[in-house]
């Protein structure tokens, strides 16, 4: 397969564009796990929202391209709503609204063959050397005090996910998916929000919260365990701001 139209490059993988398609060529052969897994989590999501109004690119090929793990899929065109939102400031609390709705209709899927969101994030925690062993334990009974769900949750759900175009609303980057608290999905979002477009990510919650009826210091609760599992990641310029969050214990 040839890789024609270079697009984006991610933290393990770089995305490009041809024929019609999207390839996420994993950047080294020890990401073989992550892209098998990525590509499963892809394939099972893709058959739950068979029965939703949300469409999401097809996968088609899991691949080997010049001794890369490869996932091959639908390109989809049109602009993101984080496209939107920059481009036309003054309709950002129509798209915010817009992306409140997609949300809440991605959680109103169960999907109980998926992995543990809360296995994922305690995994994460556990891994983390910038913070001590105290910090990691206070992280985890919290984690394991939260109650249990099984909604989908994106669990990298941002404007930057969601496409509009006049085929409906496409939503992508579904690799790191899991079953889980609805909540905790939110309160990654608002992390994604607070770190690209903070202008954006208090009013995003406020009617997320209004639409479910969800109170807000249950979300916030949420806030150090995802900005502990953000930090396993290892960007250096998230590092400051997300180490500020694990030391929250109550929100306003």
């Amino acid at each position: 397969m040839e890789l024609k139209n270079f697009v984006a490059s991610g933290d393990i993988y770089d995305v490009y564009e041809s024929d019609g398609l999207a390839i996420r060529v994993y950047k080294d052969e020890k990401y073989k796990e992550k892209c098998l897994y990525a590509a499963l989590t892809h394939a099972r999501v893709e058959t739950t929202l068979g029965l939703s109004s949300i469409k999401m690119p097809v996968l088609h090929e899991v691949s080997l391209i010049d001794g890369k793990w490869a996932i091959s899929m639908d390109w989809i065109n049109g602009k993101t709503l984080g496209q939107l939102i920059d481009e036309n400031p003054d309709k950002a609390e129509m798209y915010i609204d817009k992306l409140v709705d997609i949300q809440c209709e991605i959680h109103a899927q169960y999907m109980p063959l998926l992995s543990k969101l809360k296995d994922k994030l305690a995994r994460q925690i556990k891994s983390l050397g910038q913070i001590d062993e105290i910090k990691k334990y206070e992280l985890l009974t919290r984690l394991d005090s939260m109650p249990k769900h099984i909604k989908l949750c994106h669990n990298n759900f941002s404007p930057d996910c969601v496409i509009l175009n006049d085929e409906g609303t496409y939503v992508l980057n579904w690799g790191s998916a899991r079953q889980g608290n609805a909540s905790a999905d939110v309160a990654k979002t608002y992390l994604l929000l607070s770190l690209k477009r903070p202008q954006y990510a208090d009013m995003y919650l406020q009617k997320y919260c209004q639409k479910t009826g969800t109170s807000k210091k249950y979300v916030q609760q949420w806030l150090p365990i995802v900005a502990a599992a953000q930090l396993d990641r290892g960007i250096e310029s998230e590092k400051e701001f997300l180490m500020r969050w694990l030391d929250v214990v109550e929100y306003d």
